[in-house]
Parts: structure tokens; C-alpha cells; sequence
């Protein structure tokens, strides 16, 4: 870390600053509780990383380990050296004992990857380079180191290959089923497993602000003083509470595809985490040690994902999750709320006698004559 206050490749350098550092540290510390469970279970079965190591030879890791030596600029004291720095600075606090690789590739849109089998790579894109400040850069190095820790790189590497795999058999109505419900799954873990790395990046920059800040930017761009971190986090309250069902409905299937969380809705996360007793624990020096991963019970890990779930769907604002919270406390009235939940889909208006509807219909005109008049309704 540099402690003075001058330019250095177009980067300001803020002022040196103690740091805590988390000996030993486990990546459960940190993780979000569905993705650790999803972790804990795949390190307990036997002979898994020897089988994922034996289909190296199917995804493309080596060629892109060549390509980005090729065709990218590697991170080190002599290229892209503040970089290197936070690197370095990265793996000591969470005290990652091998250095990654880094590399900066060419490409205008705002990015960064931490993947590989036997060994992850980091590579970051010149479009976020370009973007983001020091303290925010650094977040998203302590995010990509994050990654490495909890061995992310190994599954997200295989997303990648499966995602490839389902366009080559798409042709296969079967198949392709079965590859596009694999992927639907690993996609939903993945996008716990940034809310990980989000967290991670926030025990290496230890500067909540700075860790929205970056989110906000990555989203709306190089226009600090257009924007505004409070009100970038209101979007996100606005995001979750608002609508009806067929909002709910249409957040689930805009998220469906996408291997990460909507950025707003990533910085309230964080920052809910940030204000929470087991970030306070950890800054204080309480976490789980590495040296304890193997006694982890799988059991205990989907209790504790699970719990979280069900906490999550408690506490939303969500119309839809506030449905399903009611109908686990047996709350009554729910089928008219669901019914105006809809109602903008297909419901039809309201008749004239809905009055009297608990009374037996008597002489019902026939169906096939003309129809009764109703008002007329927006379509939506």
C-alpha cells in the first residue's frame, strides 16, 4: 500500500491506512448461507475434485490460461503495478498463502472473473480499470480474491463449460433440458456466490462506501457527482417493494437468466451485511477458522440456508413473498389477495350484481347470445 498522496497511472493514491487482517480465516466467514451450504456439500463428497480435475481436459481452461498470456497485460511490479499492490495487499488480509494471477484485458465494459481448476486466474477488464477510483478498485480485488478463497473458480468454470455445452446440444429436446436445469440451478448458486465475493471485497477494503460506491458506478458510470449512494440504495427498496404480483412475477423471470444479482439490489445486500453482527464479529476478530472446514456439518450448512431463506421471505417487501409468508402463518383473506394481485392479467370486470353472488343463479341467459355490456378496461 502506498502511503503517499500523488498520482500514479492516472489513479489518485489515498493515504495509507491500517487495515485488519483475518489470520487463518475460513471462507464460510463470509459467505453467503446458500452458497455455503451448496460449497460445504460439494467438498464432502468423496473424489470430487478429482473428478473435476479429470474433465479439465473438456473445458477450455488451458486455452484460456494461453490466451490471456497472449493477449492480455499480466499484473506485476513492473505492469499495472497499484494493482499489483492491492493484489498482494488482498490475499494478506485474508491471508490467501498463493498470490493469483492477474491479468488486465482489453474491453470497454466494466468487468472481472476469477476462473480456473487447478488454479484460478483473475483477470480484470481496462473498462473497470478505467472506472472505478482506488479504495473502489480495491474492494473489487479483495471481491475476485474472495472468490478464490471459497474455490468459487472450480464451479463457475464449469458453468461456463455447461452454458457452451447447452448451445452445441440445443438441437437435442432432451438433452438440453437436462443441461438448462443444471444450468438453472448453478446459475441461482452463483449469483449467492456474489453476494460472497461482495462481502469478502468488504473485509479487504474495509470501507462500506467505497464497496457501494463501486456497485453504483458499475451501474450508471463515471458520473460521481451526477449520483448518489442513498438514493442508488432507495432504488433498491423501491425495487423490492414495489408492484403487485405480476411484478413479483416478472423480477423472478428477469433474474432467471442472470449470473448476477441486479447491482442495486447486490449494494443493499451489502450493505444490510455491513450493519450486521457477523460482519461486527469478524472485524473484531471472531470467525470460523479454515482449519475447522472439515468437521462442517452438511446438515447443520442447509439448516442454516434454509433458515436464511425463510428469513428472507419473512422480512421482504415483496408482494409475492409477503403472499407466501402469509400462507405459512395461515393468514386468511388470501385467495381475494391473490385475486387483486392478478387481477391485471385476465380478471374481467366486476358485474353489476356481484351482490348478490352467494345467491343461486336462476334463469342464466344463454352463453352464445350476445354478450353483456361491461365497461371497457385498460389493456396492460
Amino acid at each position: 500500500m502506498s502511503d503517499d498522496g500523488h498520482e500514479r497511472n492516472g489513479h489518485e493514491r489515498v493515504p495509507s491506512r491500517q487495515r485488519r487482517r483475518f489470520p487463518g480465516i475460513s471462507s464460510r466467514a463470509y459467505e453467503h448461507p446458500a452458497d455455503r451450504s451448496a460449497l460445504v456439500a460439494l467438498r464432502k463428497l468423496s473424489g470430487f475434485d478429482t473428478v473435476f480435475k479429470a474433465l479439465s481436459g473438456l473445458l477450455p481452461e488451458r486455452s484460456l490460461r494461453l490466451l490471456f498470456l497472449s493477449d492480455s497485460v499480466r499484473v506485476s511490479d513492473q505492469q499495472f503495478a497499484h494493482l499489483n499492490d492491492m493484489l498482494r495487499d488482498a490475499c494478506y488480509v485474508l491471508d490467501l498463502e498463493k498470490v493469483p494471477p492477474m491479468y488486465v484485458n482489453q474491453d470497454p465494459q466494466p468487468n472481472a472473473m476469477c476462473i480456473g481448476l487447478d488454479e484460478p486466474i483473475i483477470v480484470v477488464t481496462t473498462g473497470l480499470v478505467e472506472l472505478l477510483d482506488e479504495e473502489e478498485m480495491r474492494a473489487v480485488v479483495g471481491h475476485e480474491v474472495g472468490h478464490a478463497l471459497s474455490g468459487h473458480s472450480v464451479y463457475r468454470t464449469i458453468l461456463l463449460f455447461l452454458t457452451t455445452l447447452a448451445l452445441r446440444v440445443a438441437w437435442i429436446p432432451l438433452g438440453n433440458l437436462a443441461i438448462m436445469a443444471i444450468v438453472t440451478a448453478l446459475r441461482e448458486w452463483f449469483r449467492k456466490s456474489e453476494l460472497s465475493a461482495d462481502r469478502a471485497g468488504l473485509l479487504v477494503g474495509q470501507d462500506p462506501r467505497a464497496s457501494m460506491r463501486g456497485l453504483m458506478k458499475i451501474a450508471g458510470g463515471n458520473h460521481l457527482h451526477e449520483m448518489n449512494v442513498d438514493a442508488f440504495l432507495q432504488q433498491a427498496e423501491e425495487y423490492e417493494a414495489g408492484g403487485d404480483l405480476r411484478d413479483s412475477v416478472l423480477k423472478i423471470l428477469n433474474v432467471l437468466p442472470r449470473s448476477h444479482p441486479f447491482t442495486a439490489v447486490r449494494a443493499a445486500e451489502l450493505k444490510k451485511w455491513a450493519e450486521s453482527r457477523d460482519y461486527q464479529r469478524i472485524m473484531d476478530g471472531h470467525y470460523p477458522r479454515r482449519d475447522g472446514d472439515k468437521d462442517t456439518s452438511v446438515s447443520d450448512s442447509f439448516k442454516e440456508s434454509a433458515a436464511s431463506y425463510a428469513s428472507d421471505v419473512k422480512s421482504s417487501k415483496d408482494p409475492l413473498m409477503k403472499l407466501v409468508s402469509d400462507i405459512a402463518g395461515g393468514a386468511g383473506g388470501l385467495g381475494g389477495r391473490v385475486k387483486r394481485g392478478f387481477d391485471g392479467f385476465t380478471s374481467p370486470a366486476p358485474r353489476k350484481d356481484a351482490a348478490s353472488k352467494d345467491a343461486p343463479p336462476q334463469d342464466t341467459p344463454p352463453q352464445d347470445g350476445p354478450a353483456q355490456e361491461t365497461p371497457p378496461r385498460d389493456e396492460e
